[in-house]
């Protein structure tokens, strides 16, 4: 095997052993992916400050995102169909990102359920919820969040209508595959994919399919998801959420200074500035672009972190700088598992902290906590 020595190789070894429709739904974005592209893109732009002559030992880059202890201010994003990726990937995941000392957040639409994940780990994880018409299925599920030990709720503001990504209509994506001859003849190529599934009961959203009414199959699952997303949802709904809950509330997908002020007002933990990884709405602004005056607007009454586009460390430490207090990898976690599994979701973690660590040297800092702005550039960033 090459040597992998970045994000890039994990996705060019991904794309390599994961079933094309899986690969793509991960690695694609809404219509002509403008957005996802300039999320990646827009962190080029901004250039770092090279300091010298500085003692650069005893450097840390802990800190904490919502009172959880962070060996880096990374967590792993919730992924719809990381089960897909890689045979029992959430769990795979999940227990990457517990000995590496970061949040895992689970989705919704995950293949394992909360409950395989509260199994096979013992930190508590967090869990990411989609706004349904079916108030008793949030209701109950919320309550099996509240059981598995969660620690915080990400609920998520910007999938009240599904973007189209063209990809996956073309794919035919479904879980598990459908026995089509293009299927077949693409799984033929993933001996390895194949024979880990083959070991595993998990195939299809186990948070869903035997836990909601009238969702027992796939085809049952698609007609309730085309039925359940509510494009109804309103701040009410937040504050709903939150009585329910009770607990840490990290509202994600805010990209608009008047949504983060009413977010703050919401009484939210956290938020994250954040297009869905450039999945909705094509033509919006990249996230790193719209950080900075959300950071203004509301950054001293809550934590704002983001995501979208964050292939390096260097990305995590631009982003920290613009006054991101978190951040959250969906794409580089998922190329990392489906290259290698939990192995290489523990790389893609392992790669991405030395990156921000020797950087954040190179610029004269060896505490995160000390960085802000003036190790960027002045021009070269979005203000």
């Amino acid at each position: 095997m090459a040597v992998i020595t970045n994000i890039e190789d994990l996705r060019v070894l991904a794309e390599k052993r994961v079933p094309r429709m899986f690969y793509d739904y991960a690695d694609s974005g809404s219509w002509t992916e403008g957005t996802y592209r300039a999320n990646e893109q827009d962190f080029q732009k901004i250039k770092l400050r090279q300091r010298v002559a500085v003692n650069m030992e005893n450097r840390s880059t802990a800190t904490t995102m919502a009172g959880t202890k962070v060996k880096m201010p990374v967590a792993i994003a919730p992924v719809g169909l990381t089960g897909m990726q890689c045979a029992d990937g959430e769990i795979k995941a999940a227990k990457a990102a517990e000995k590496f000392g970061i949040p895992f957040i689970l989705s919704t639409m995950s293949i394992c359920s909360i409950e395989d994940v509260a199994a096979h780990t013992t930190a508590p994880f967090w869990f990411q919820l989609y706004m349904m018409r079916d108030r008793q299925a949030m209701v109950d599920m919320i309550e099996r969040v509240r059981k598995a030990g969660c620690s915080a709720l990400v609920l998520t503001l910007d999938l009240q209508v599904i973007g189209q990504r063209h990809k996956d209509l073309k794919n035919g994506l479904t879980a598990p595959p459908s026995p089509t001859i293009a299927n077949i003849i693409n799984l033929m190529t993933k001996p390895r994919w194949c024979l880990g599934m083959a070991g595993t009961r998990r195939h299809t959203f186990g948070n869903l399919v035997g836990h909601v009414k009238g969702v027992s199959n796939m085809r049952s699952l698609a007609s309730w998801t085309n039925e359940q997303f509510d494009p109804r949802l309103s701040w009410a709904d937040v504050a709903w959420v939150k009585q329910q809950w009770g607990g840490k509330l990290i509202l994600k997908g805010i990209q608009d200074v008047e949504d983060a002020k009413l977010a703050a007002q919401s009484g939210a933990d956290a938020i994250v500035v954040s297009n869905h990884g450039g999945r909705q709405l094509d033509g919006a602004q990249s996230s790193i672009e719209a950080l900075p005056a959300i950071v203004n607007a509301v950054g001293s009454q809550m934590e704002v972190w983001m995501d979208g586009g964050i292939r390096s460390g260097q990305d995590v430490l631009k982003a920290w700088a613009l006054g991101a207090r978190g951040t959250l990898i969906g794409r580089a976690m998922v190329y990392g598992l489906g290259a290698m599994g939990e192995a290489g979701v523990t790389k893609a973690l392992e790669i991405i902290h030395k990156e921000l660590d020797i950087t954040m040297a190179f610029c004269g800092r060896t505490d995160i906590q000390t960085v802000d702005k003036s190790i960027l550039l002045p021009g070269t960033f979005p203000v």
